[in-house]
């Protein structure tokens, strides 16, 4: 088993953050071998930026995602540079407001989470990461949502532990309810 996932967005919007939160609800709560990647632009904030995931129960001889099972975009240059990039059968997670434009793509499962509007709606737009981590519990399953929750905690600034359990209860009912397991 080898699971890939990457996240891409623009600097300021947590991708690094929540791709090392994915890893370590993995590695550390979740029992399995996780190694996690970045790359960025020079930029602190606005330049492209993504995190690769890579979690096996083997030992993992390539740290890079070469094939990802999951995309979580943030960005219309995140989907412009990696939509082709999932796997056949693979699940795309992307924040519409964020990506205006799309193509035409066959073969993938394609999930829209508002989760920028969502983090507004709970007072601060800097959680939307958060937010896509919960959606990405409830529609894949890959990690357990319980080790993510924990993940999440062990990632965020002192005192701001609850809101962010916020935000990730919100992106996984939301998840839930793009599922037809949750309330409308």
């Amino acid at each position: 088993m080898r699971i890939e996932i990457r996240v891409a967005g623009f600097g300021g919007q947590g991708v690094i953050r929540a791709g090392l939160m994915l890893a370590m609800a993995a590695a550390l709560y979740g029992g399995k071998k996780a190694v996690q990647t970045q790359s960025y632009g020079p930029e602190s904030r606005g330049g492209a930026c993504k995190s690769e995931v890579v979690i096996s129960e083997e030992e993992i001889d390539y740290p890079k995602v070469i094939q990802p099972d999951v995309l979580i975009l943030m960005s219309q240059y995140a989907y412009d540079v990696y939509i082709e990039t999932v796997k056949p059968d693979g699940t795309v997670i992307l924040d519409p407001d964020m990506i205006p434009s799309r193509k035409e793509t066959s073969g993938i499962r394609i999930f829209e989470v508002p989760a920028t509007k969502i983090a507004e709606k709970l007072g601060k737009t800097i959680v939307a990461n958060v937010v896509m981590i919960g959606a990405f519990a409830a529609l894949t399953n890959l990690i357990d949502a319980d080790a993510l929750k924990k993940s999440v905690l062990a990632n965020v600034p002192k005192g701001t532990e609850e809101f962010n359990l916020k935000a990730f209860e919100e992106g996984y009912a939301y998840g839930k309810q793009l599922l037809g397991e949750g309330k409308p």
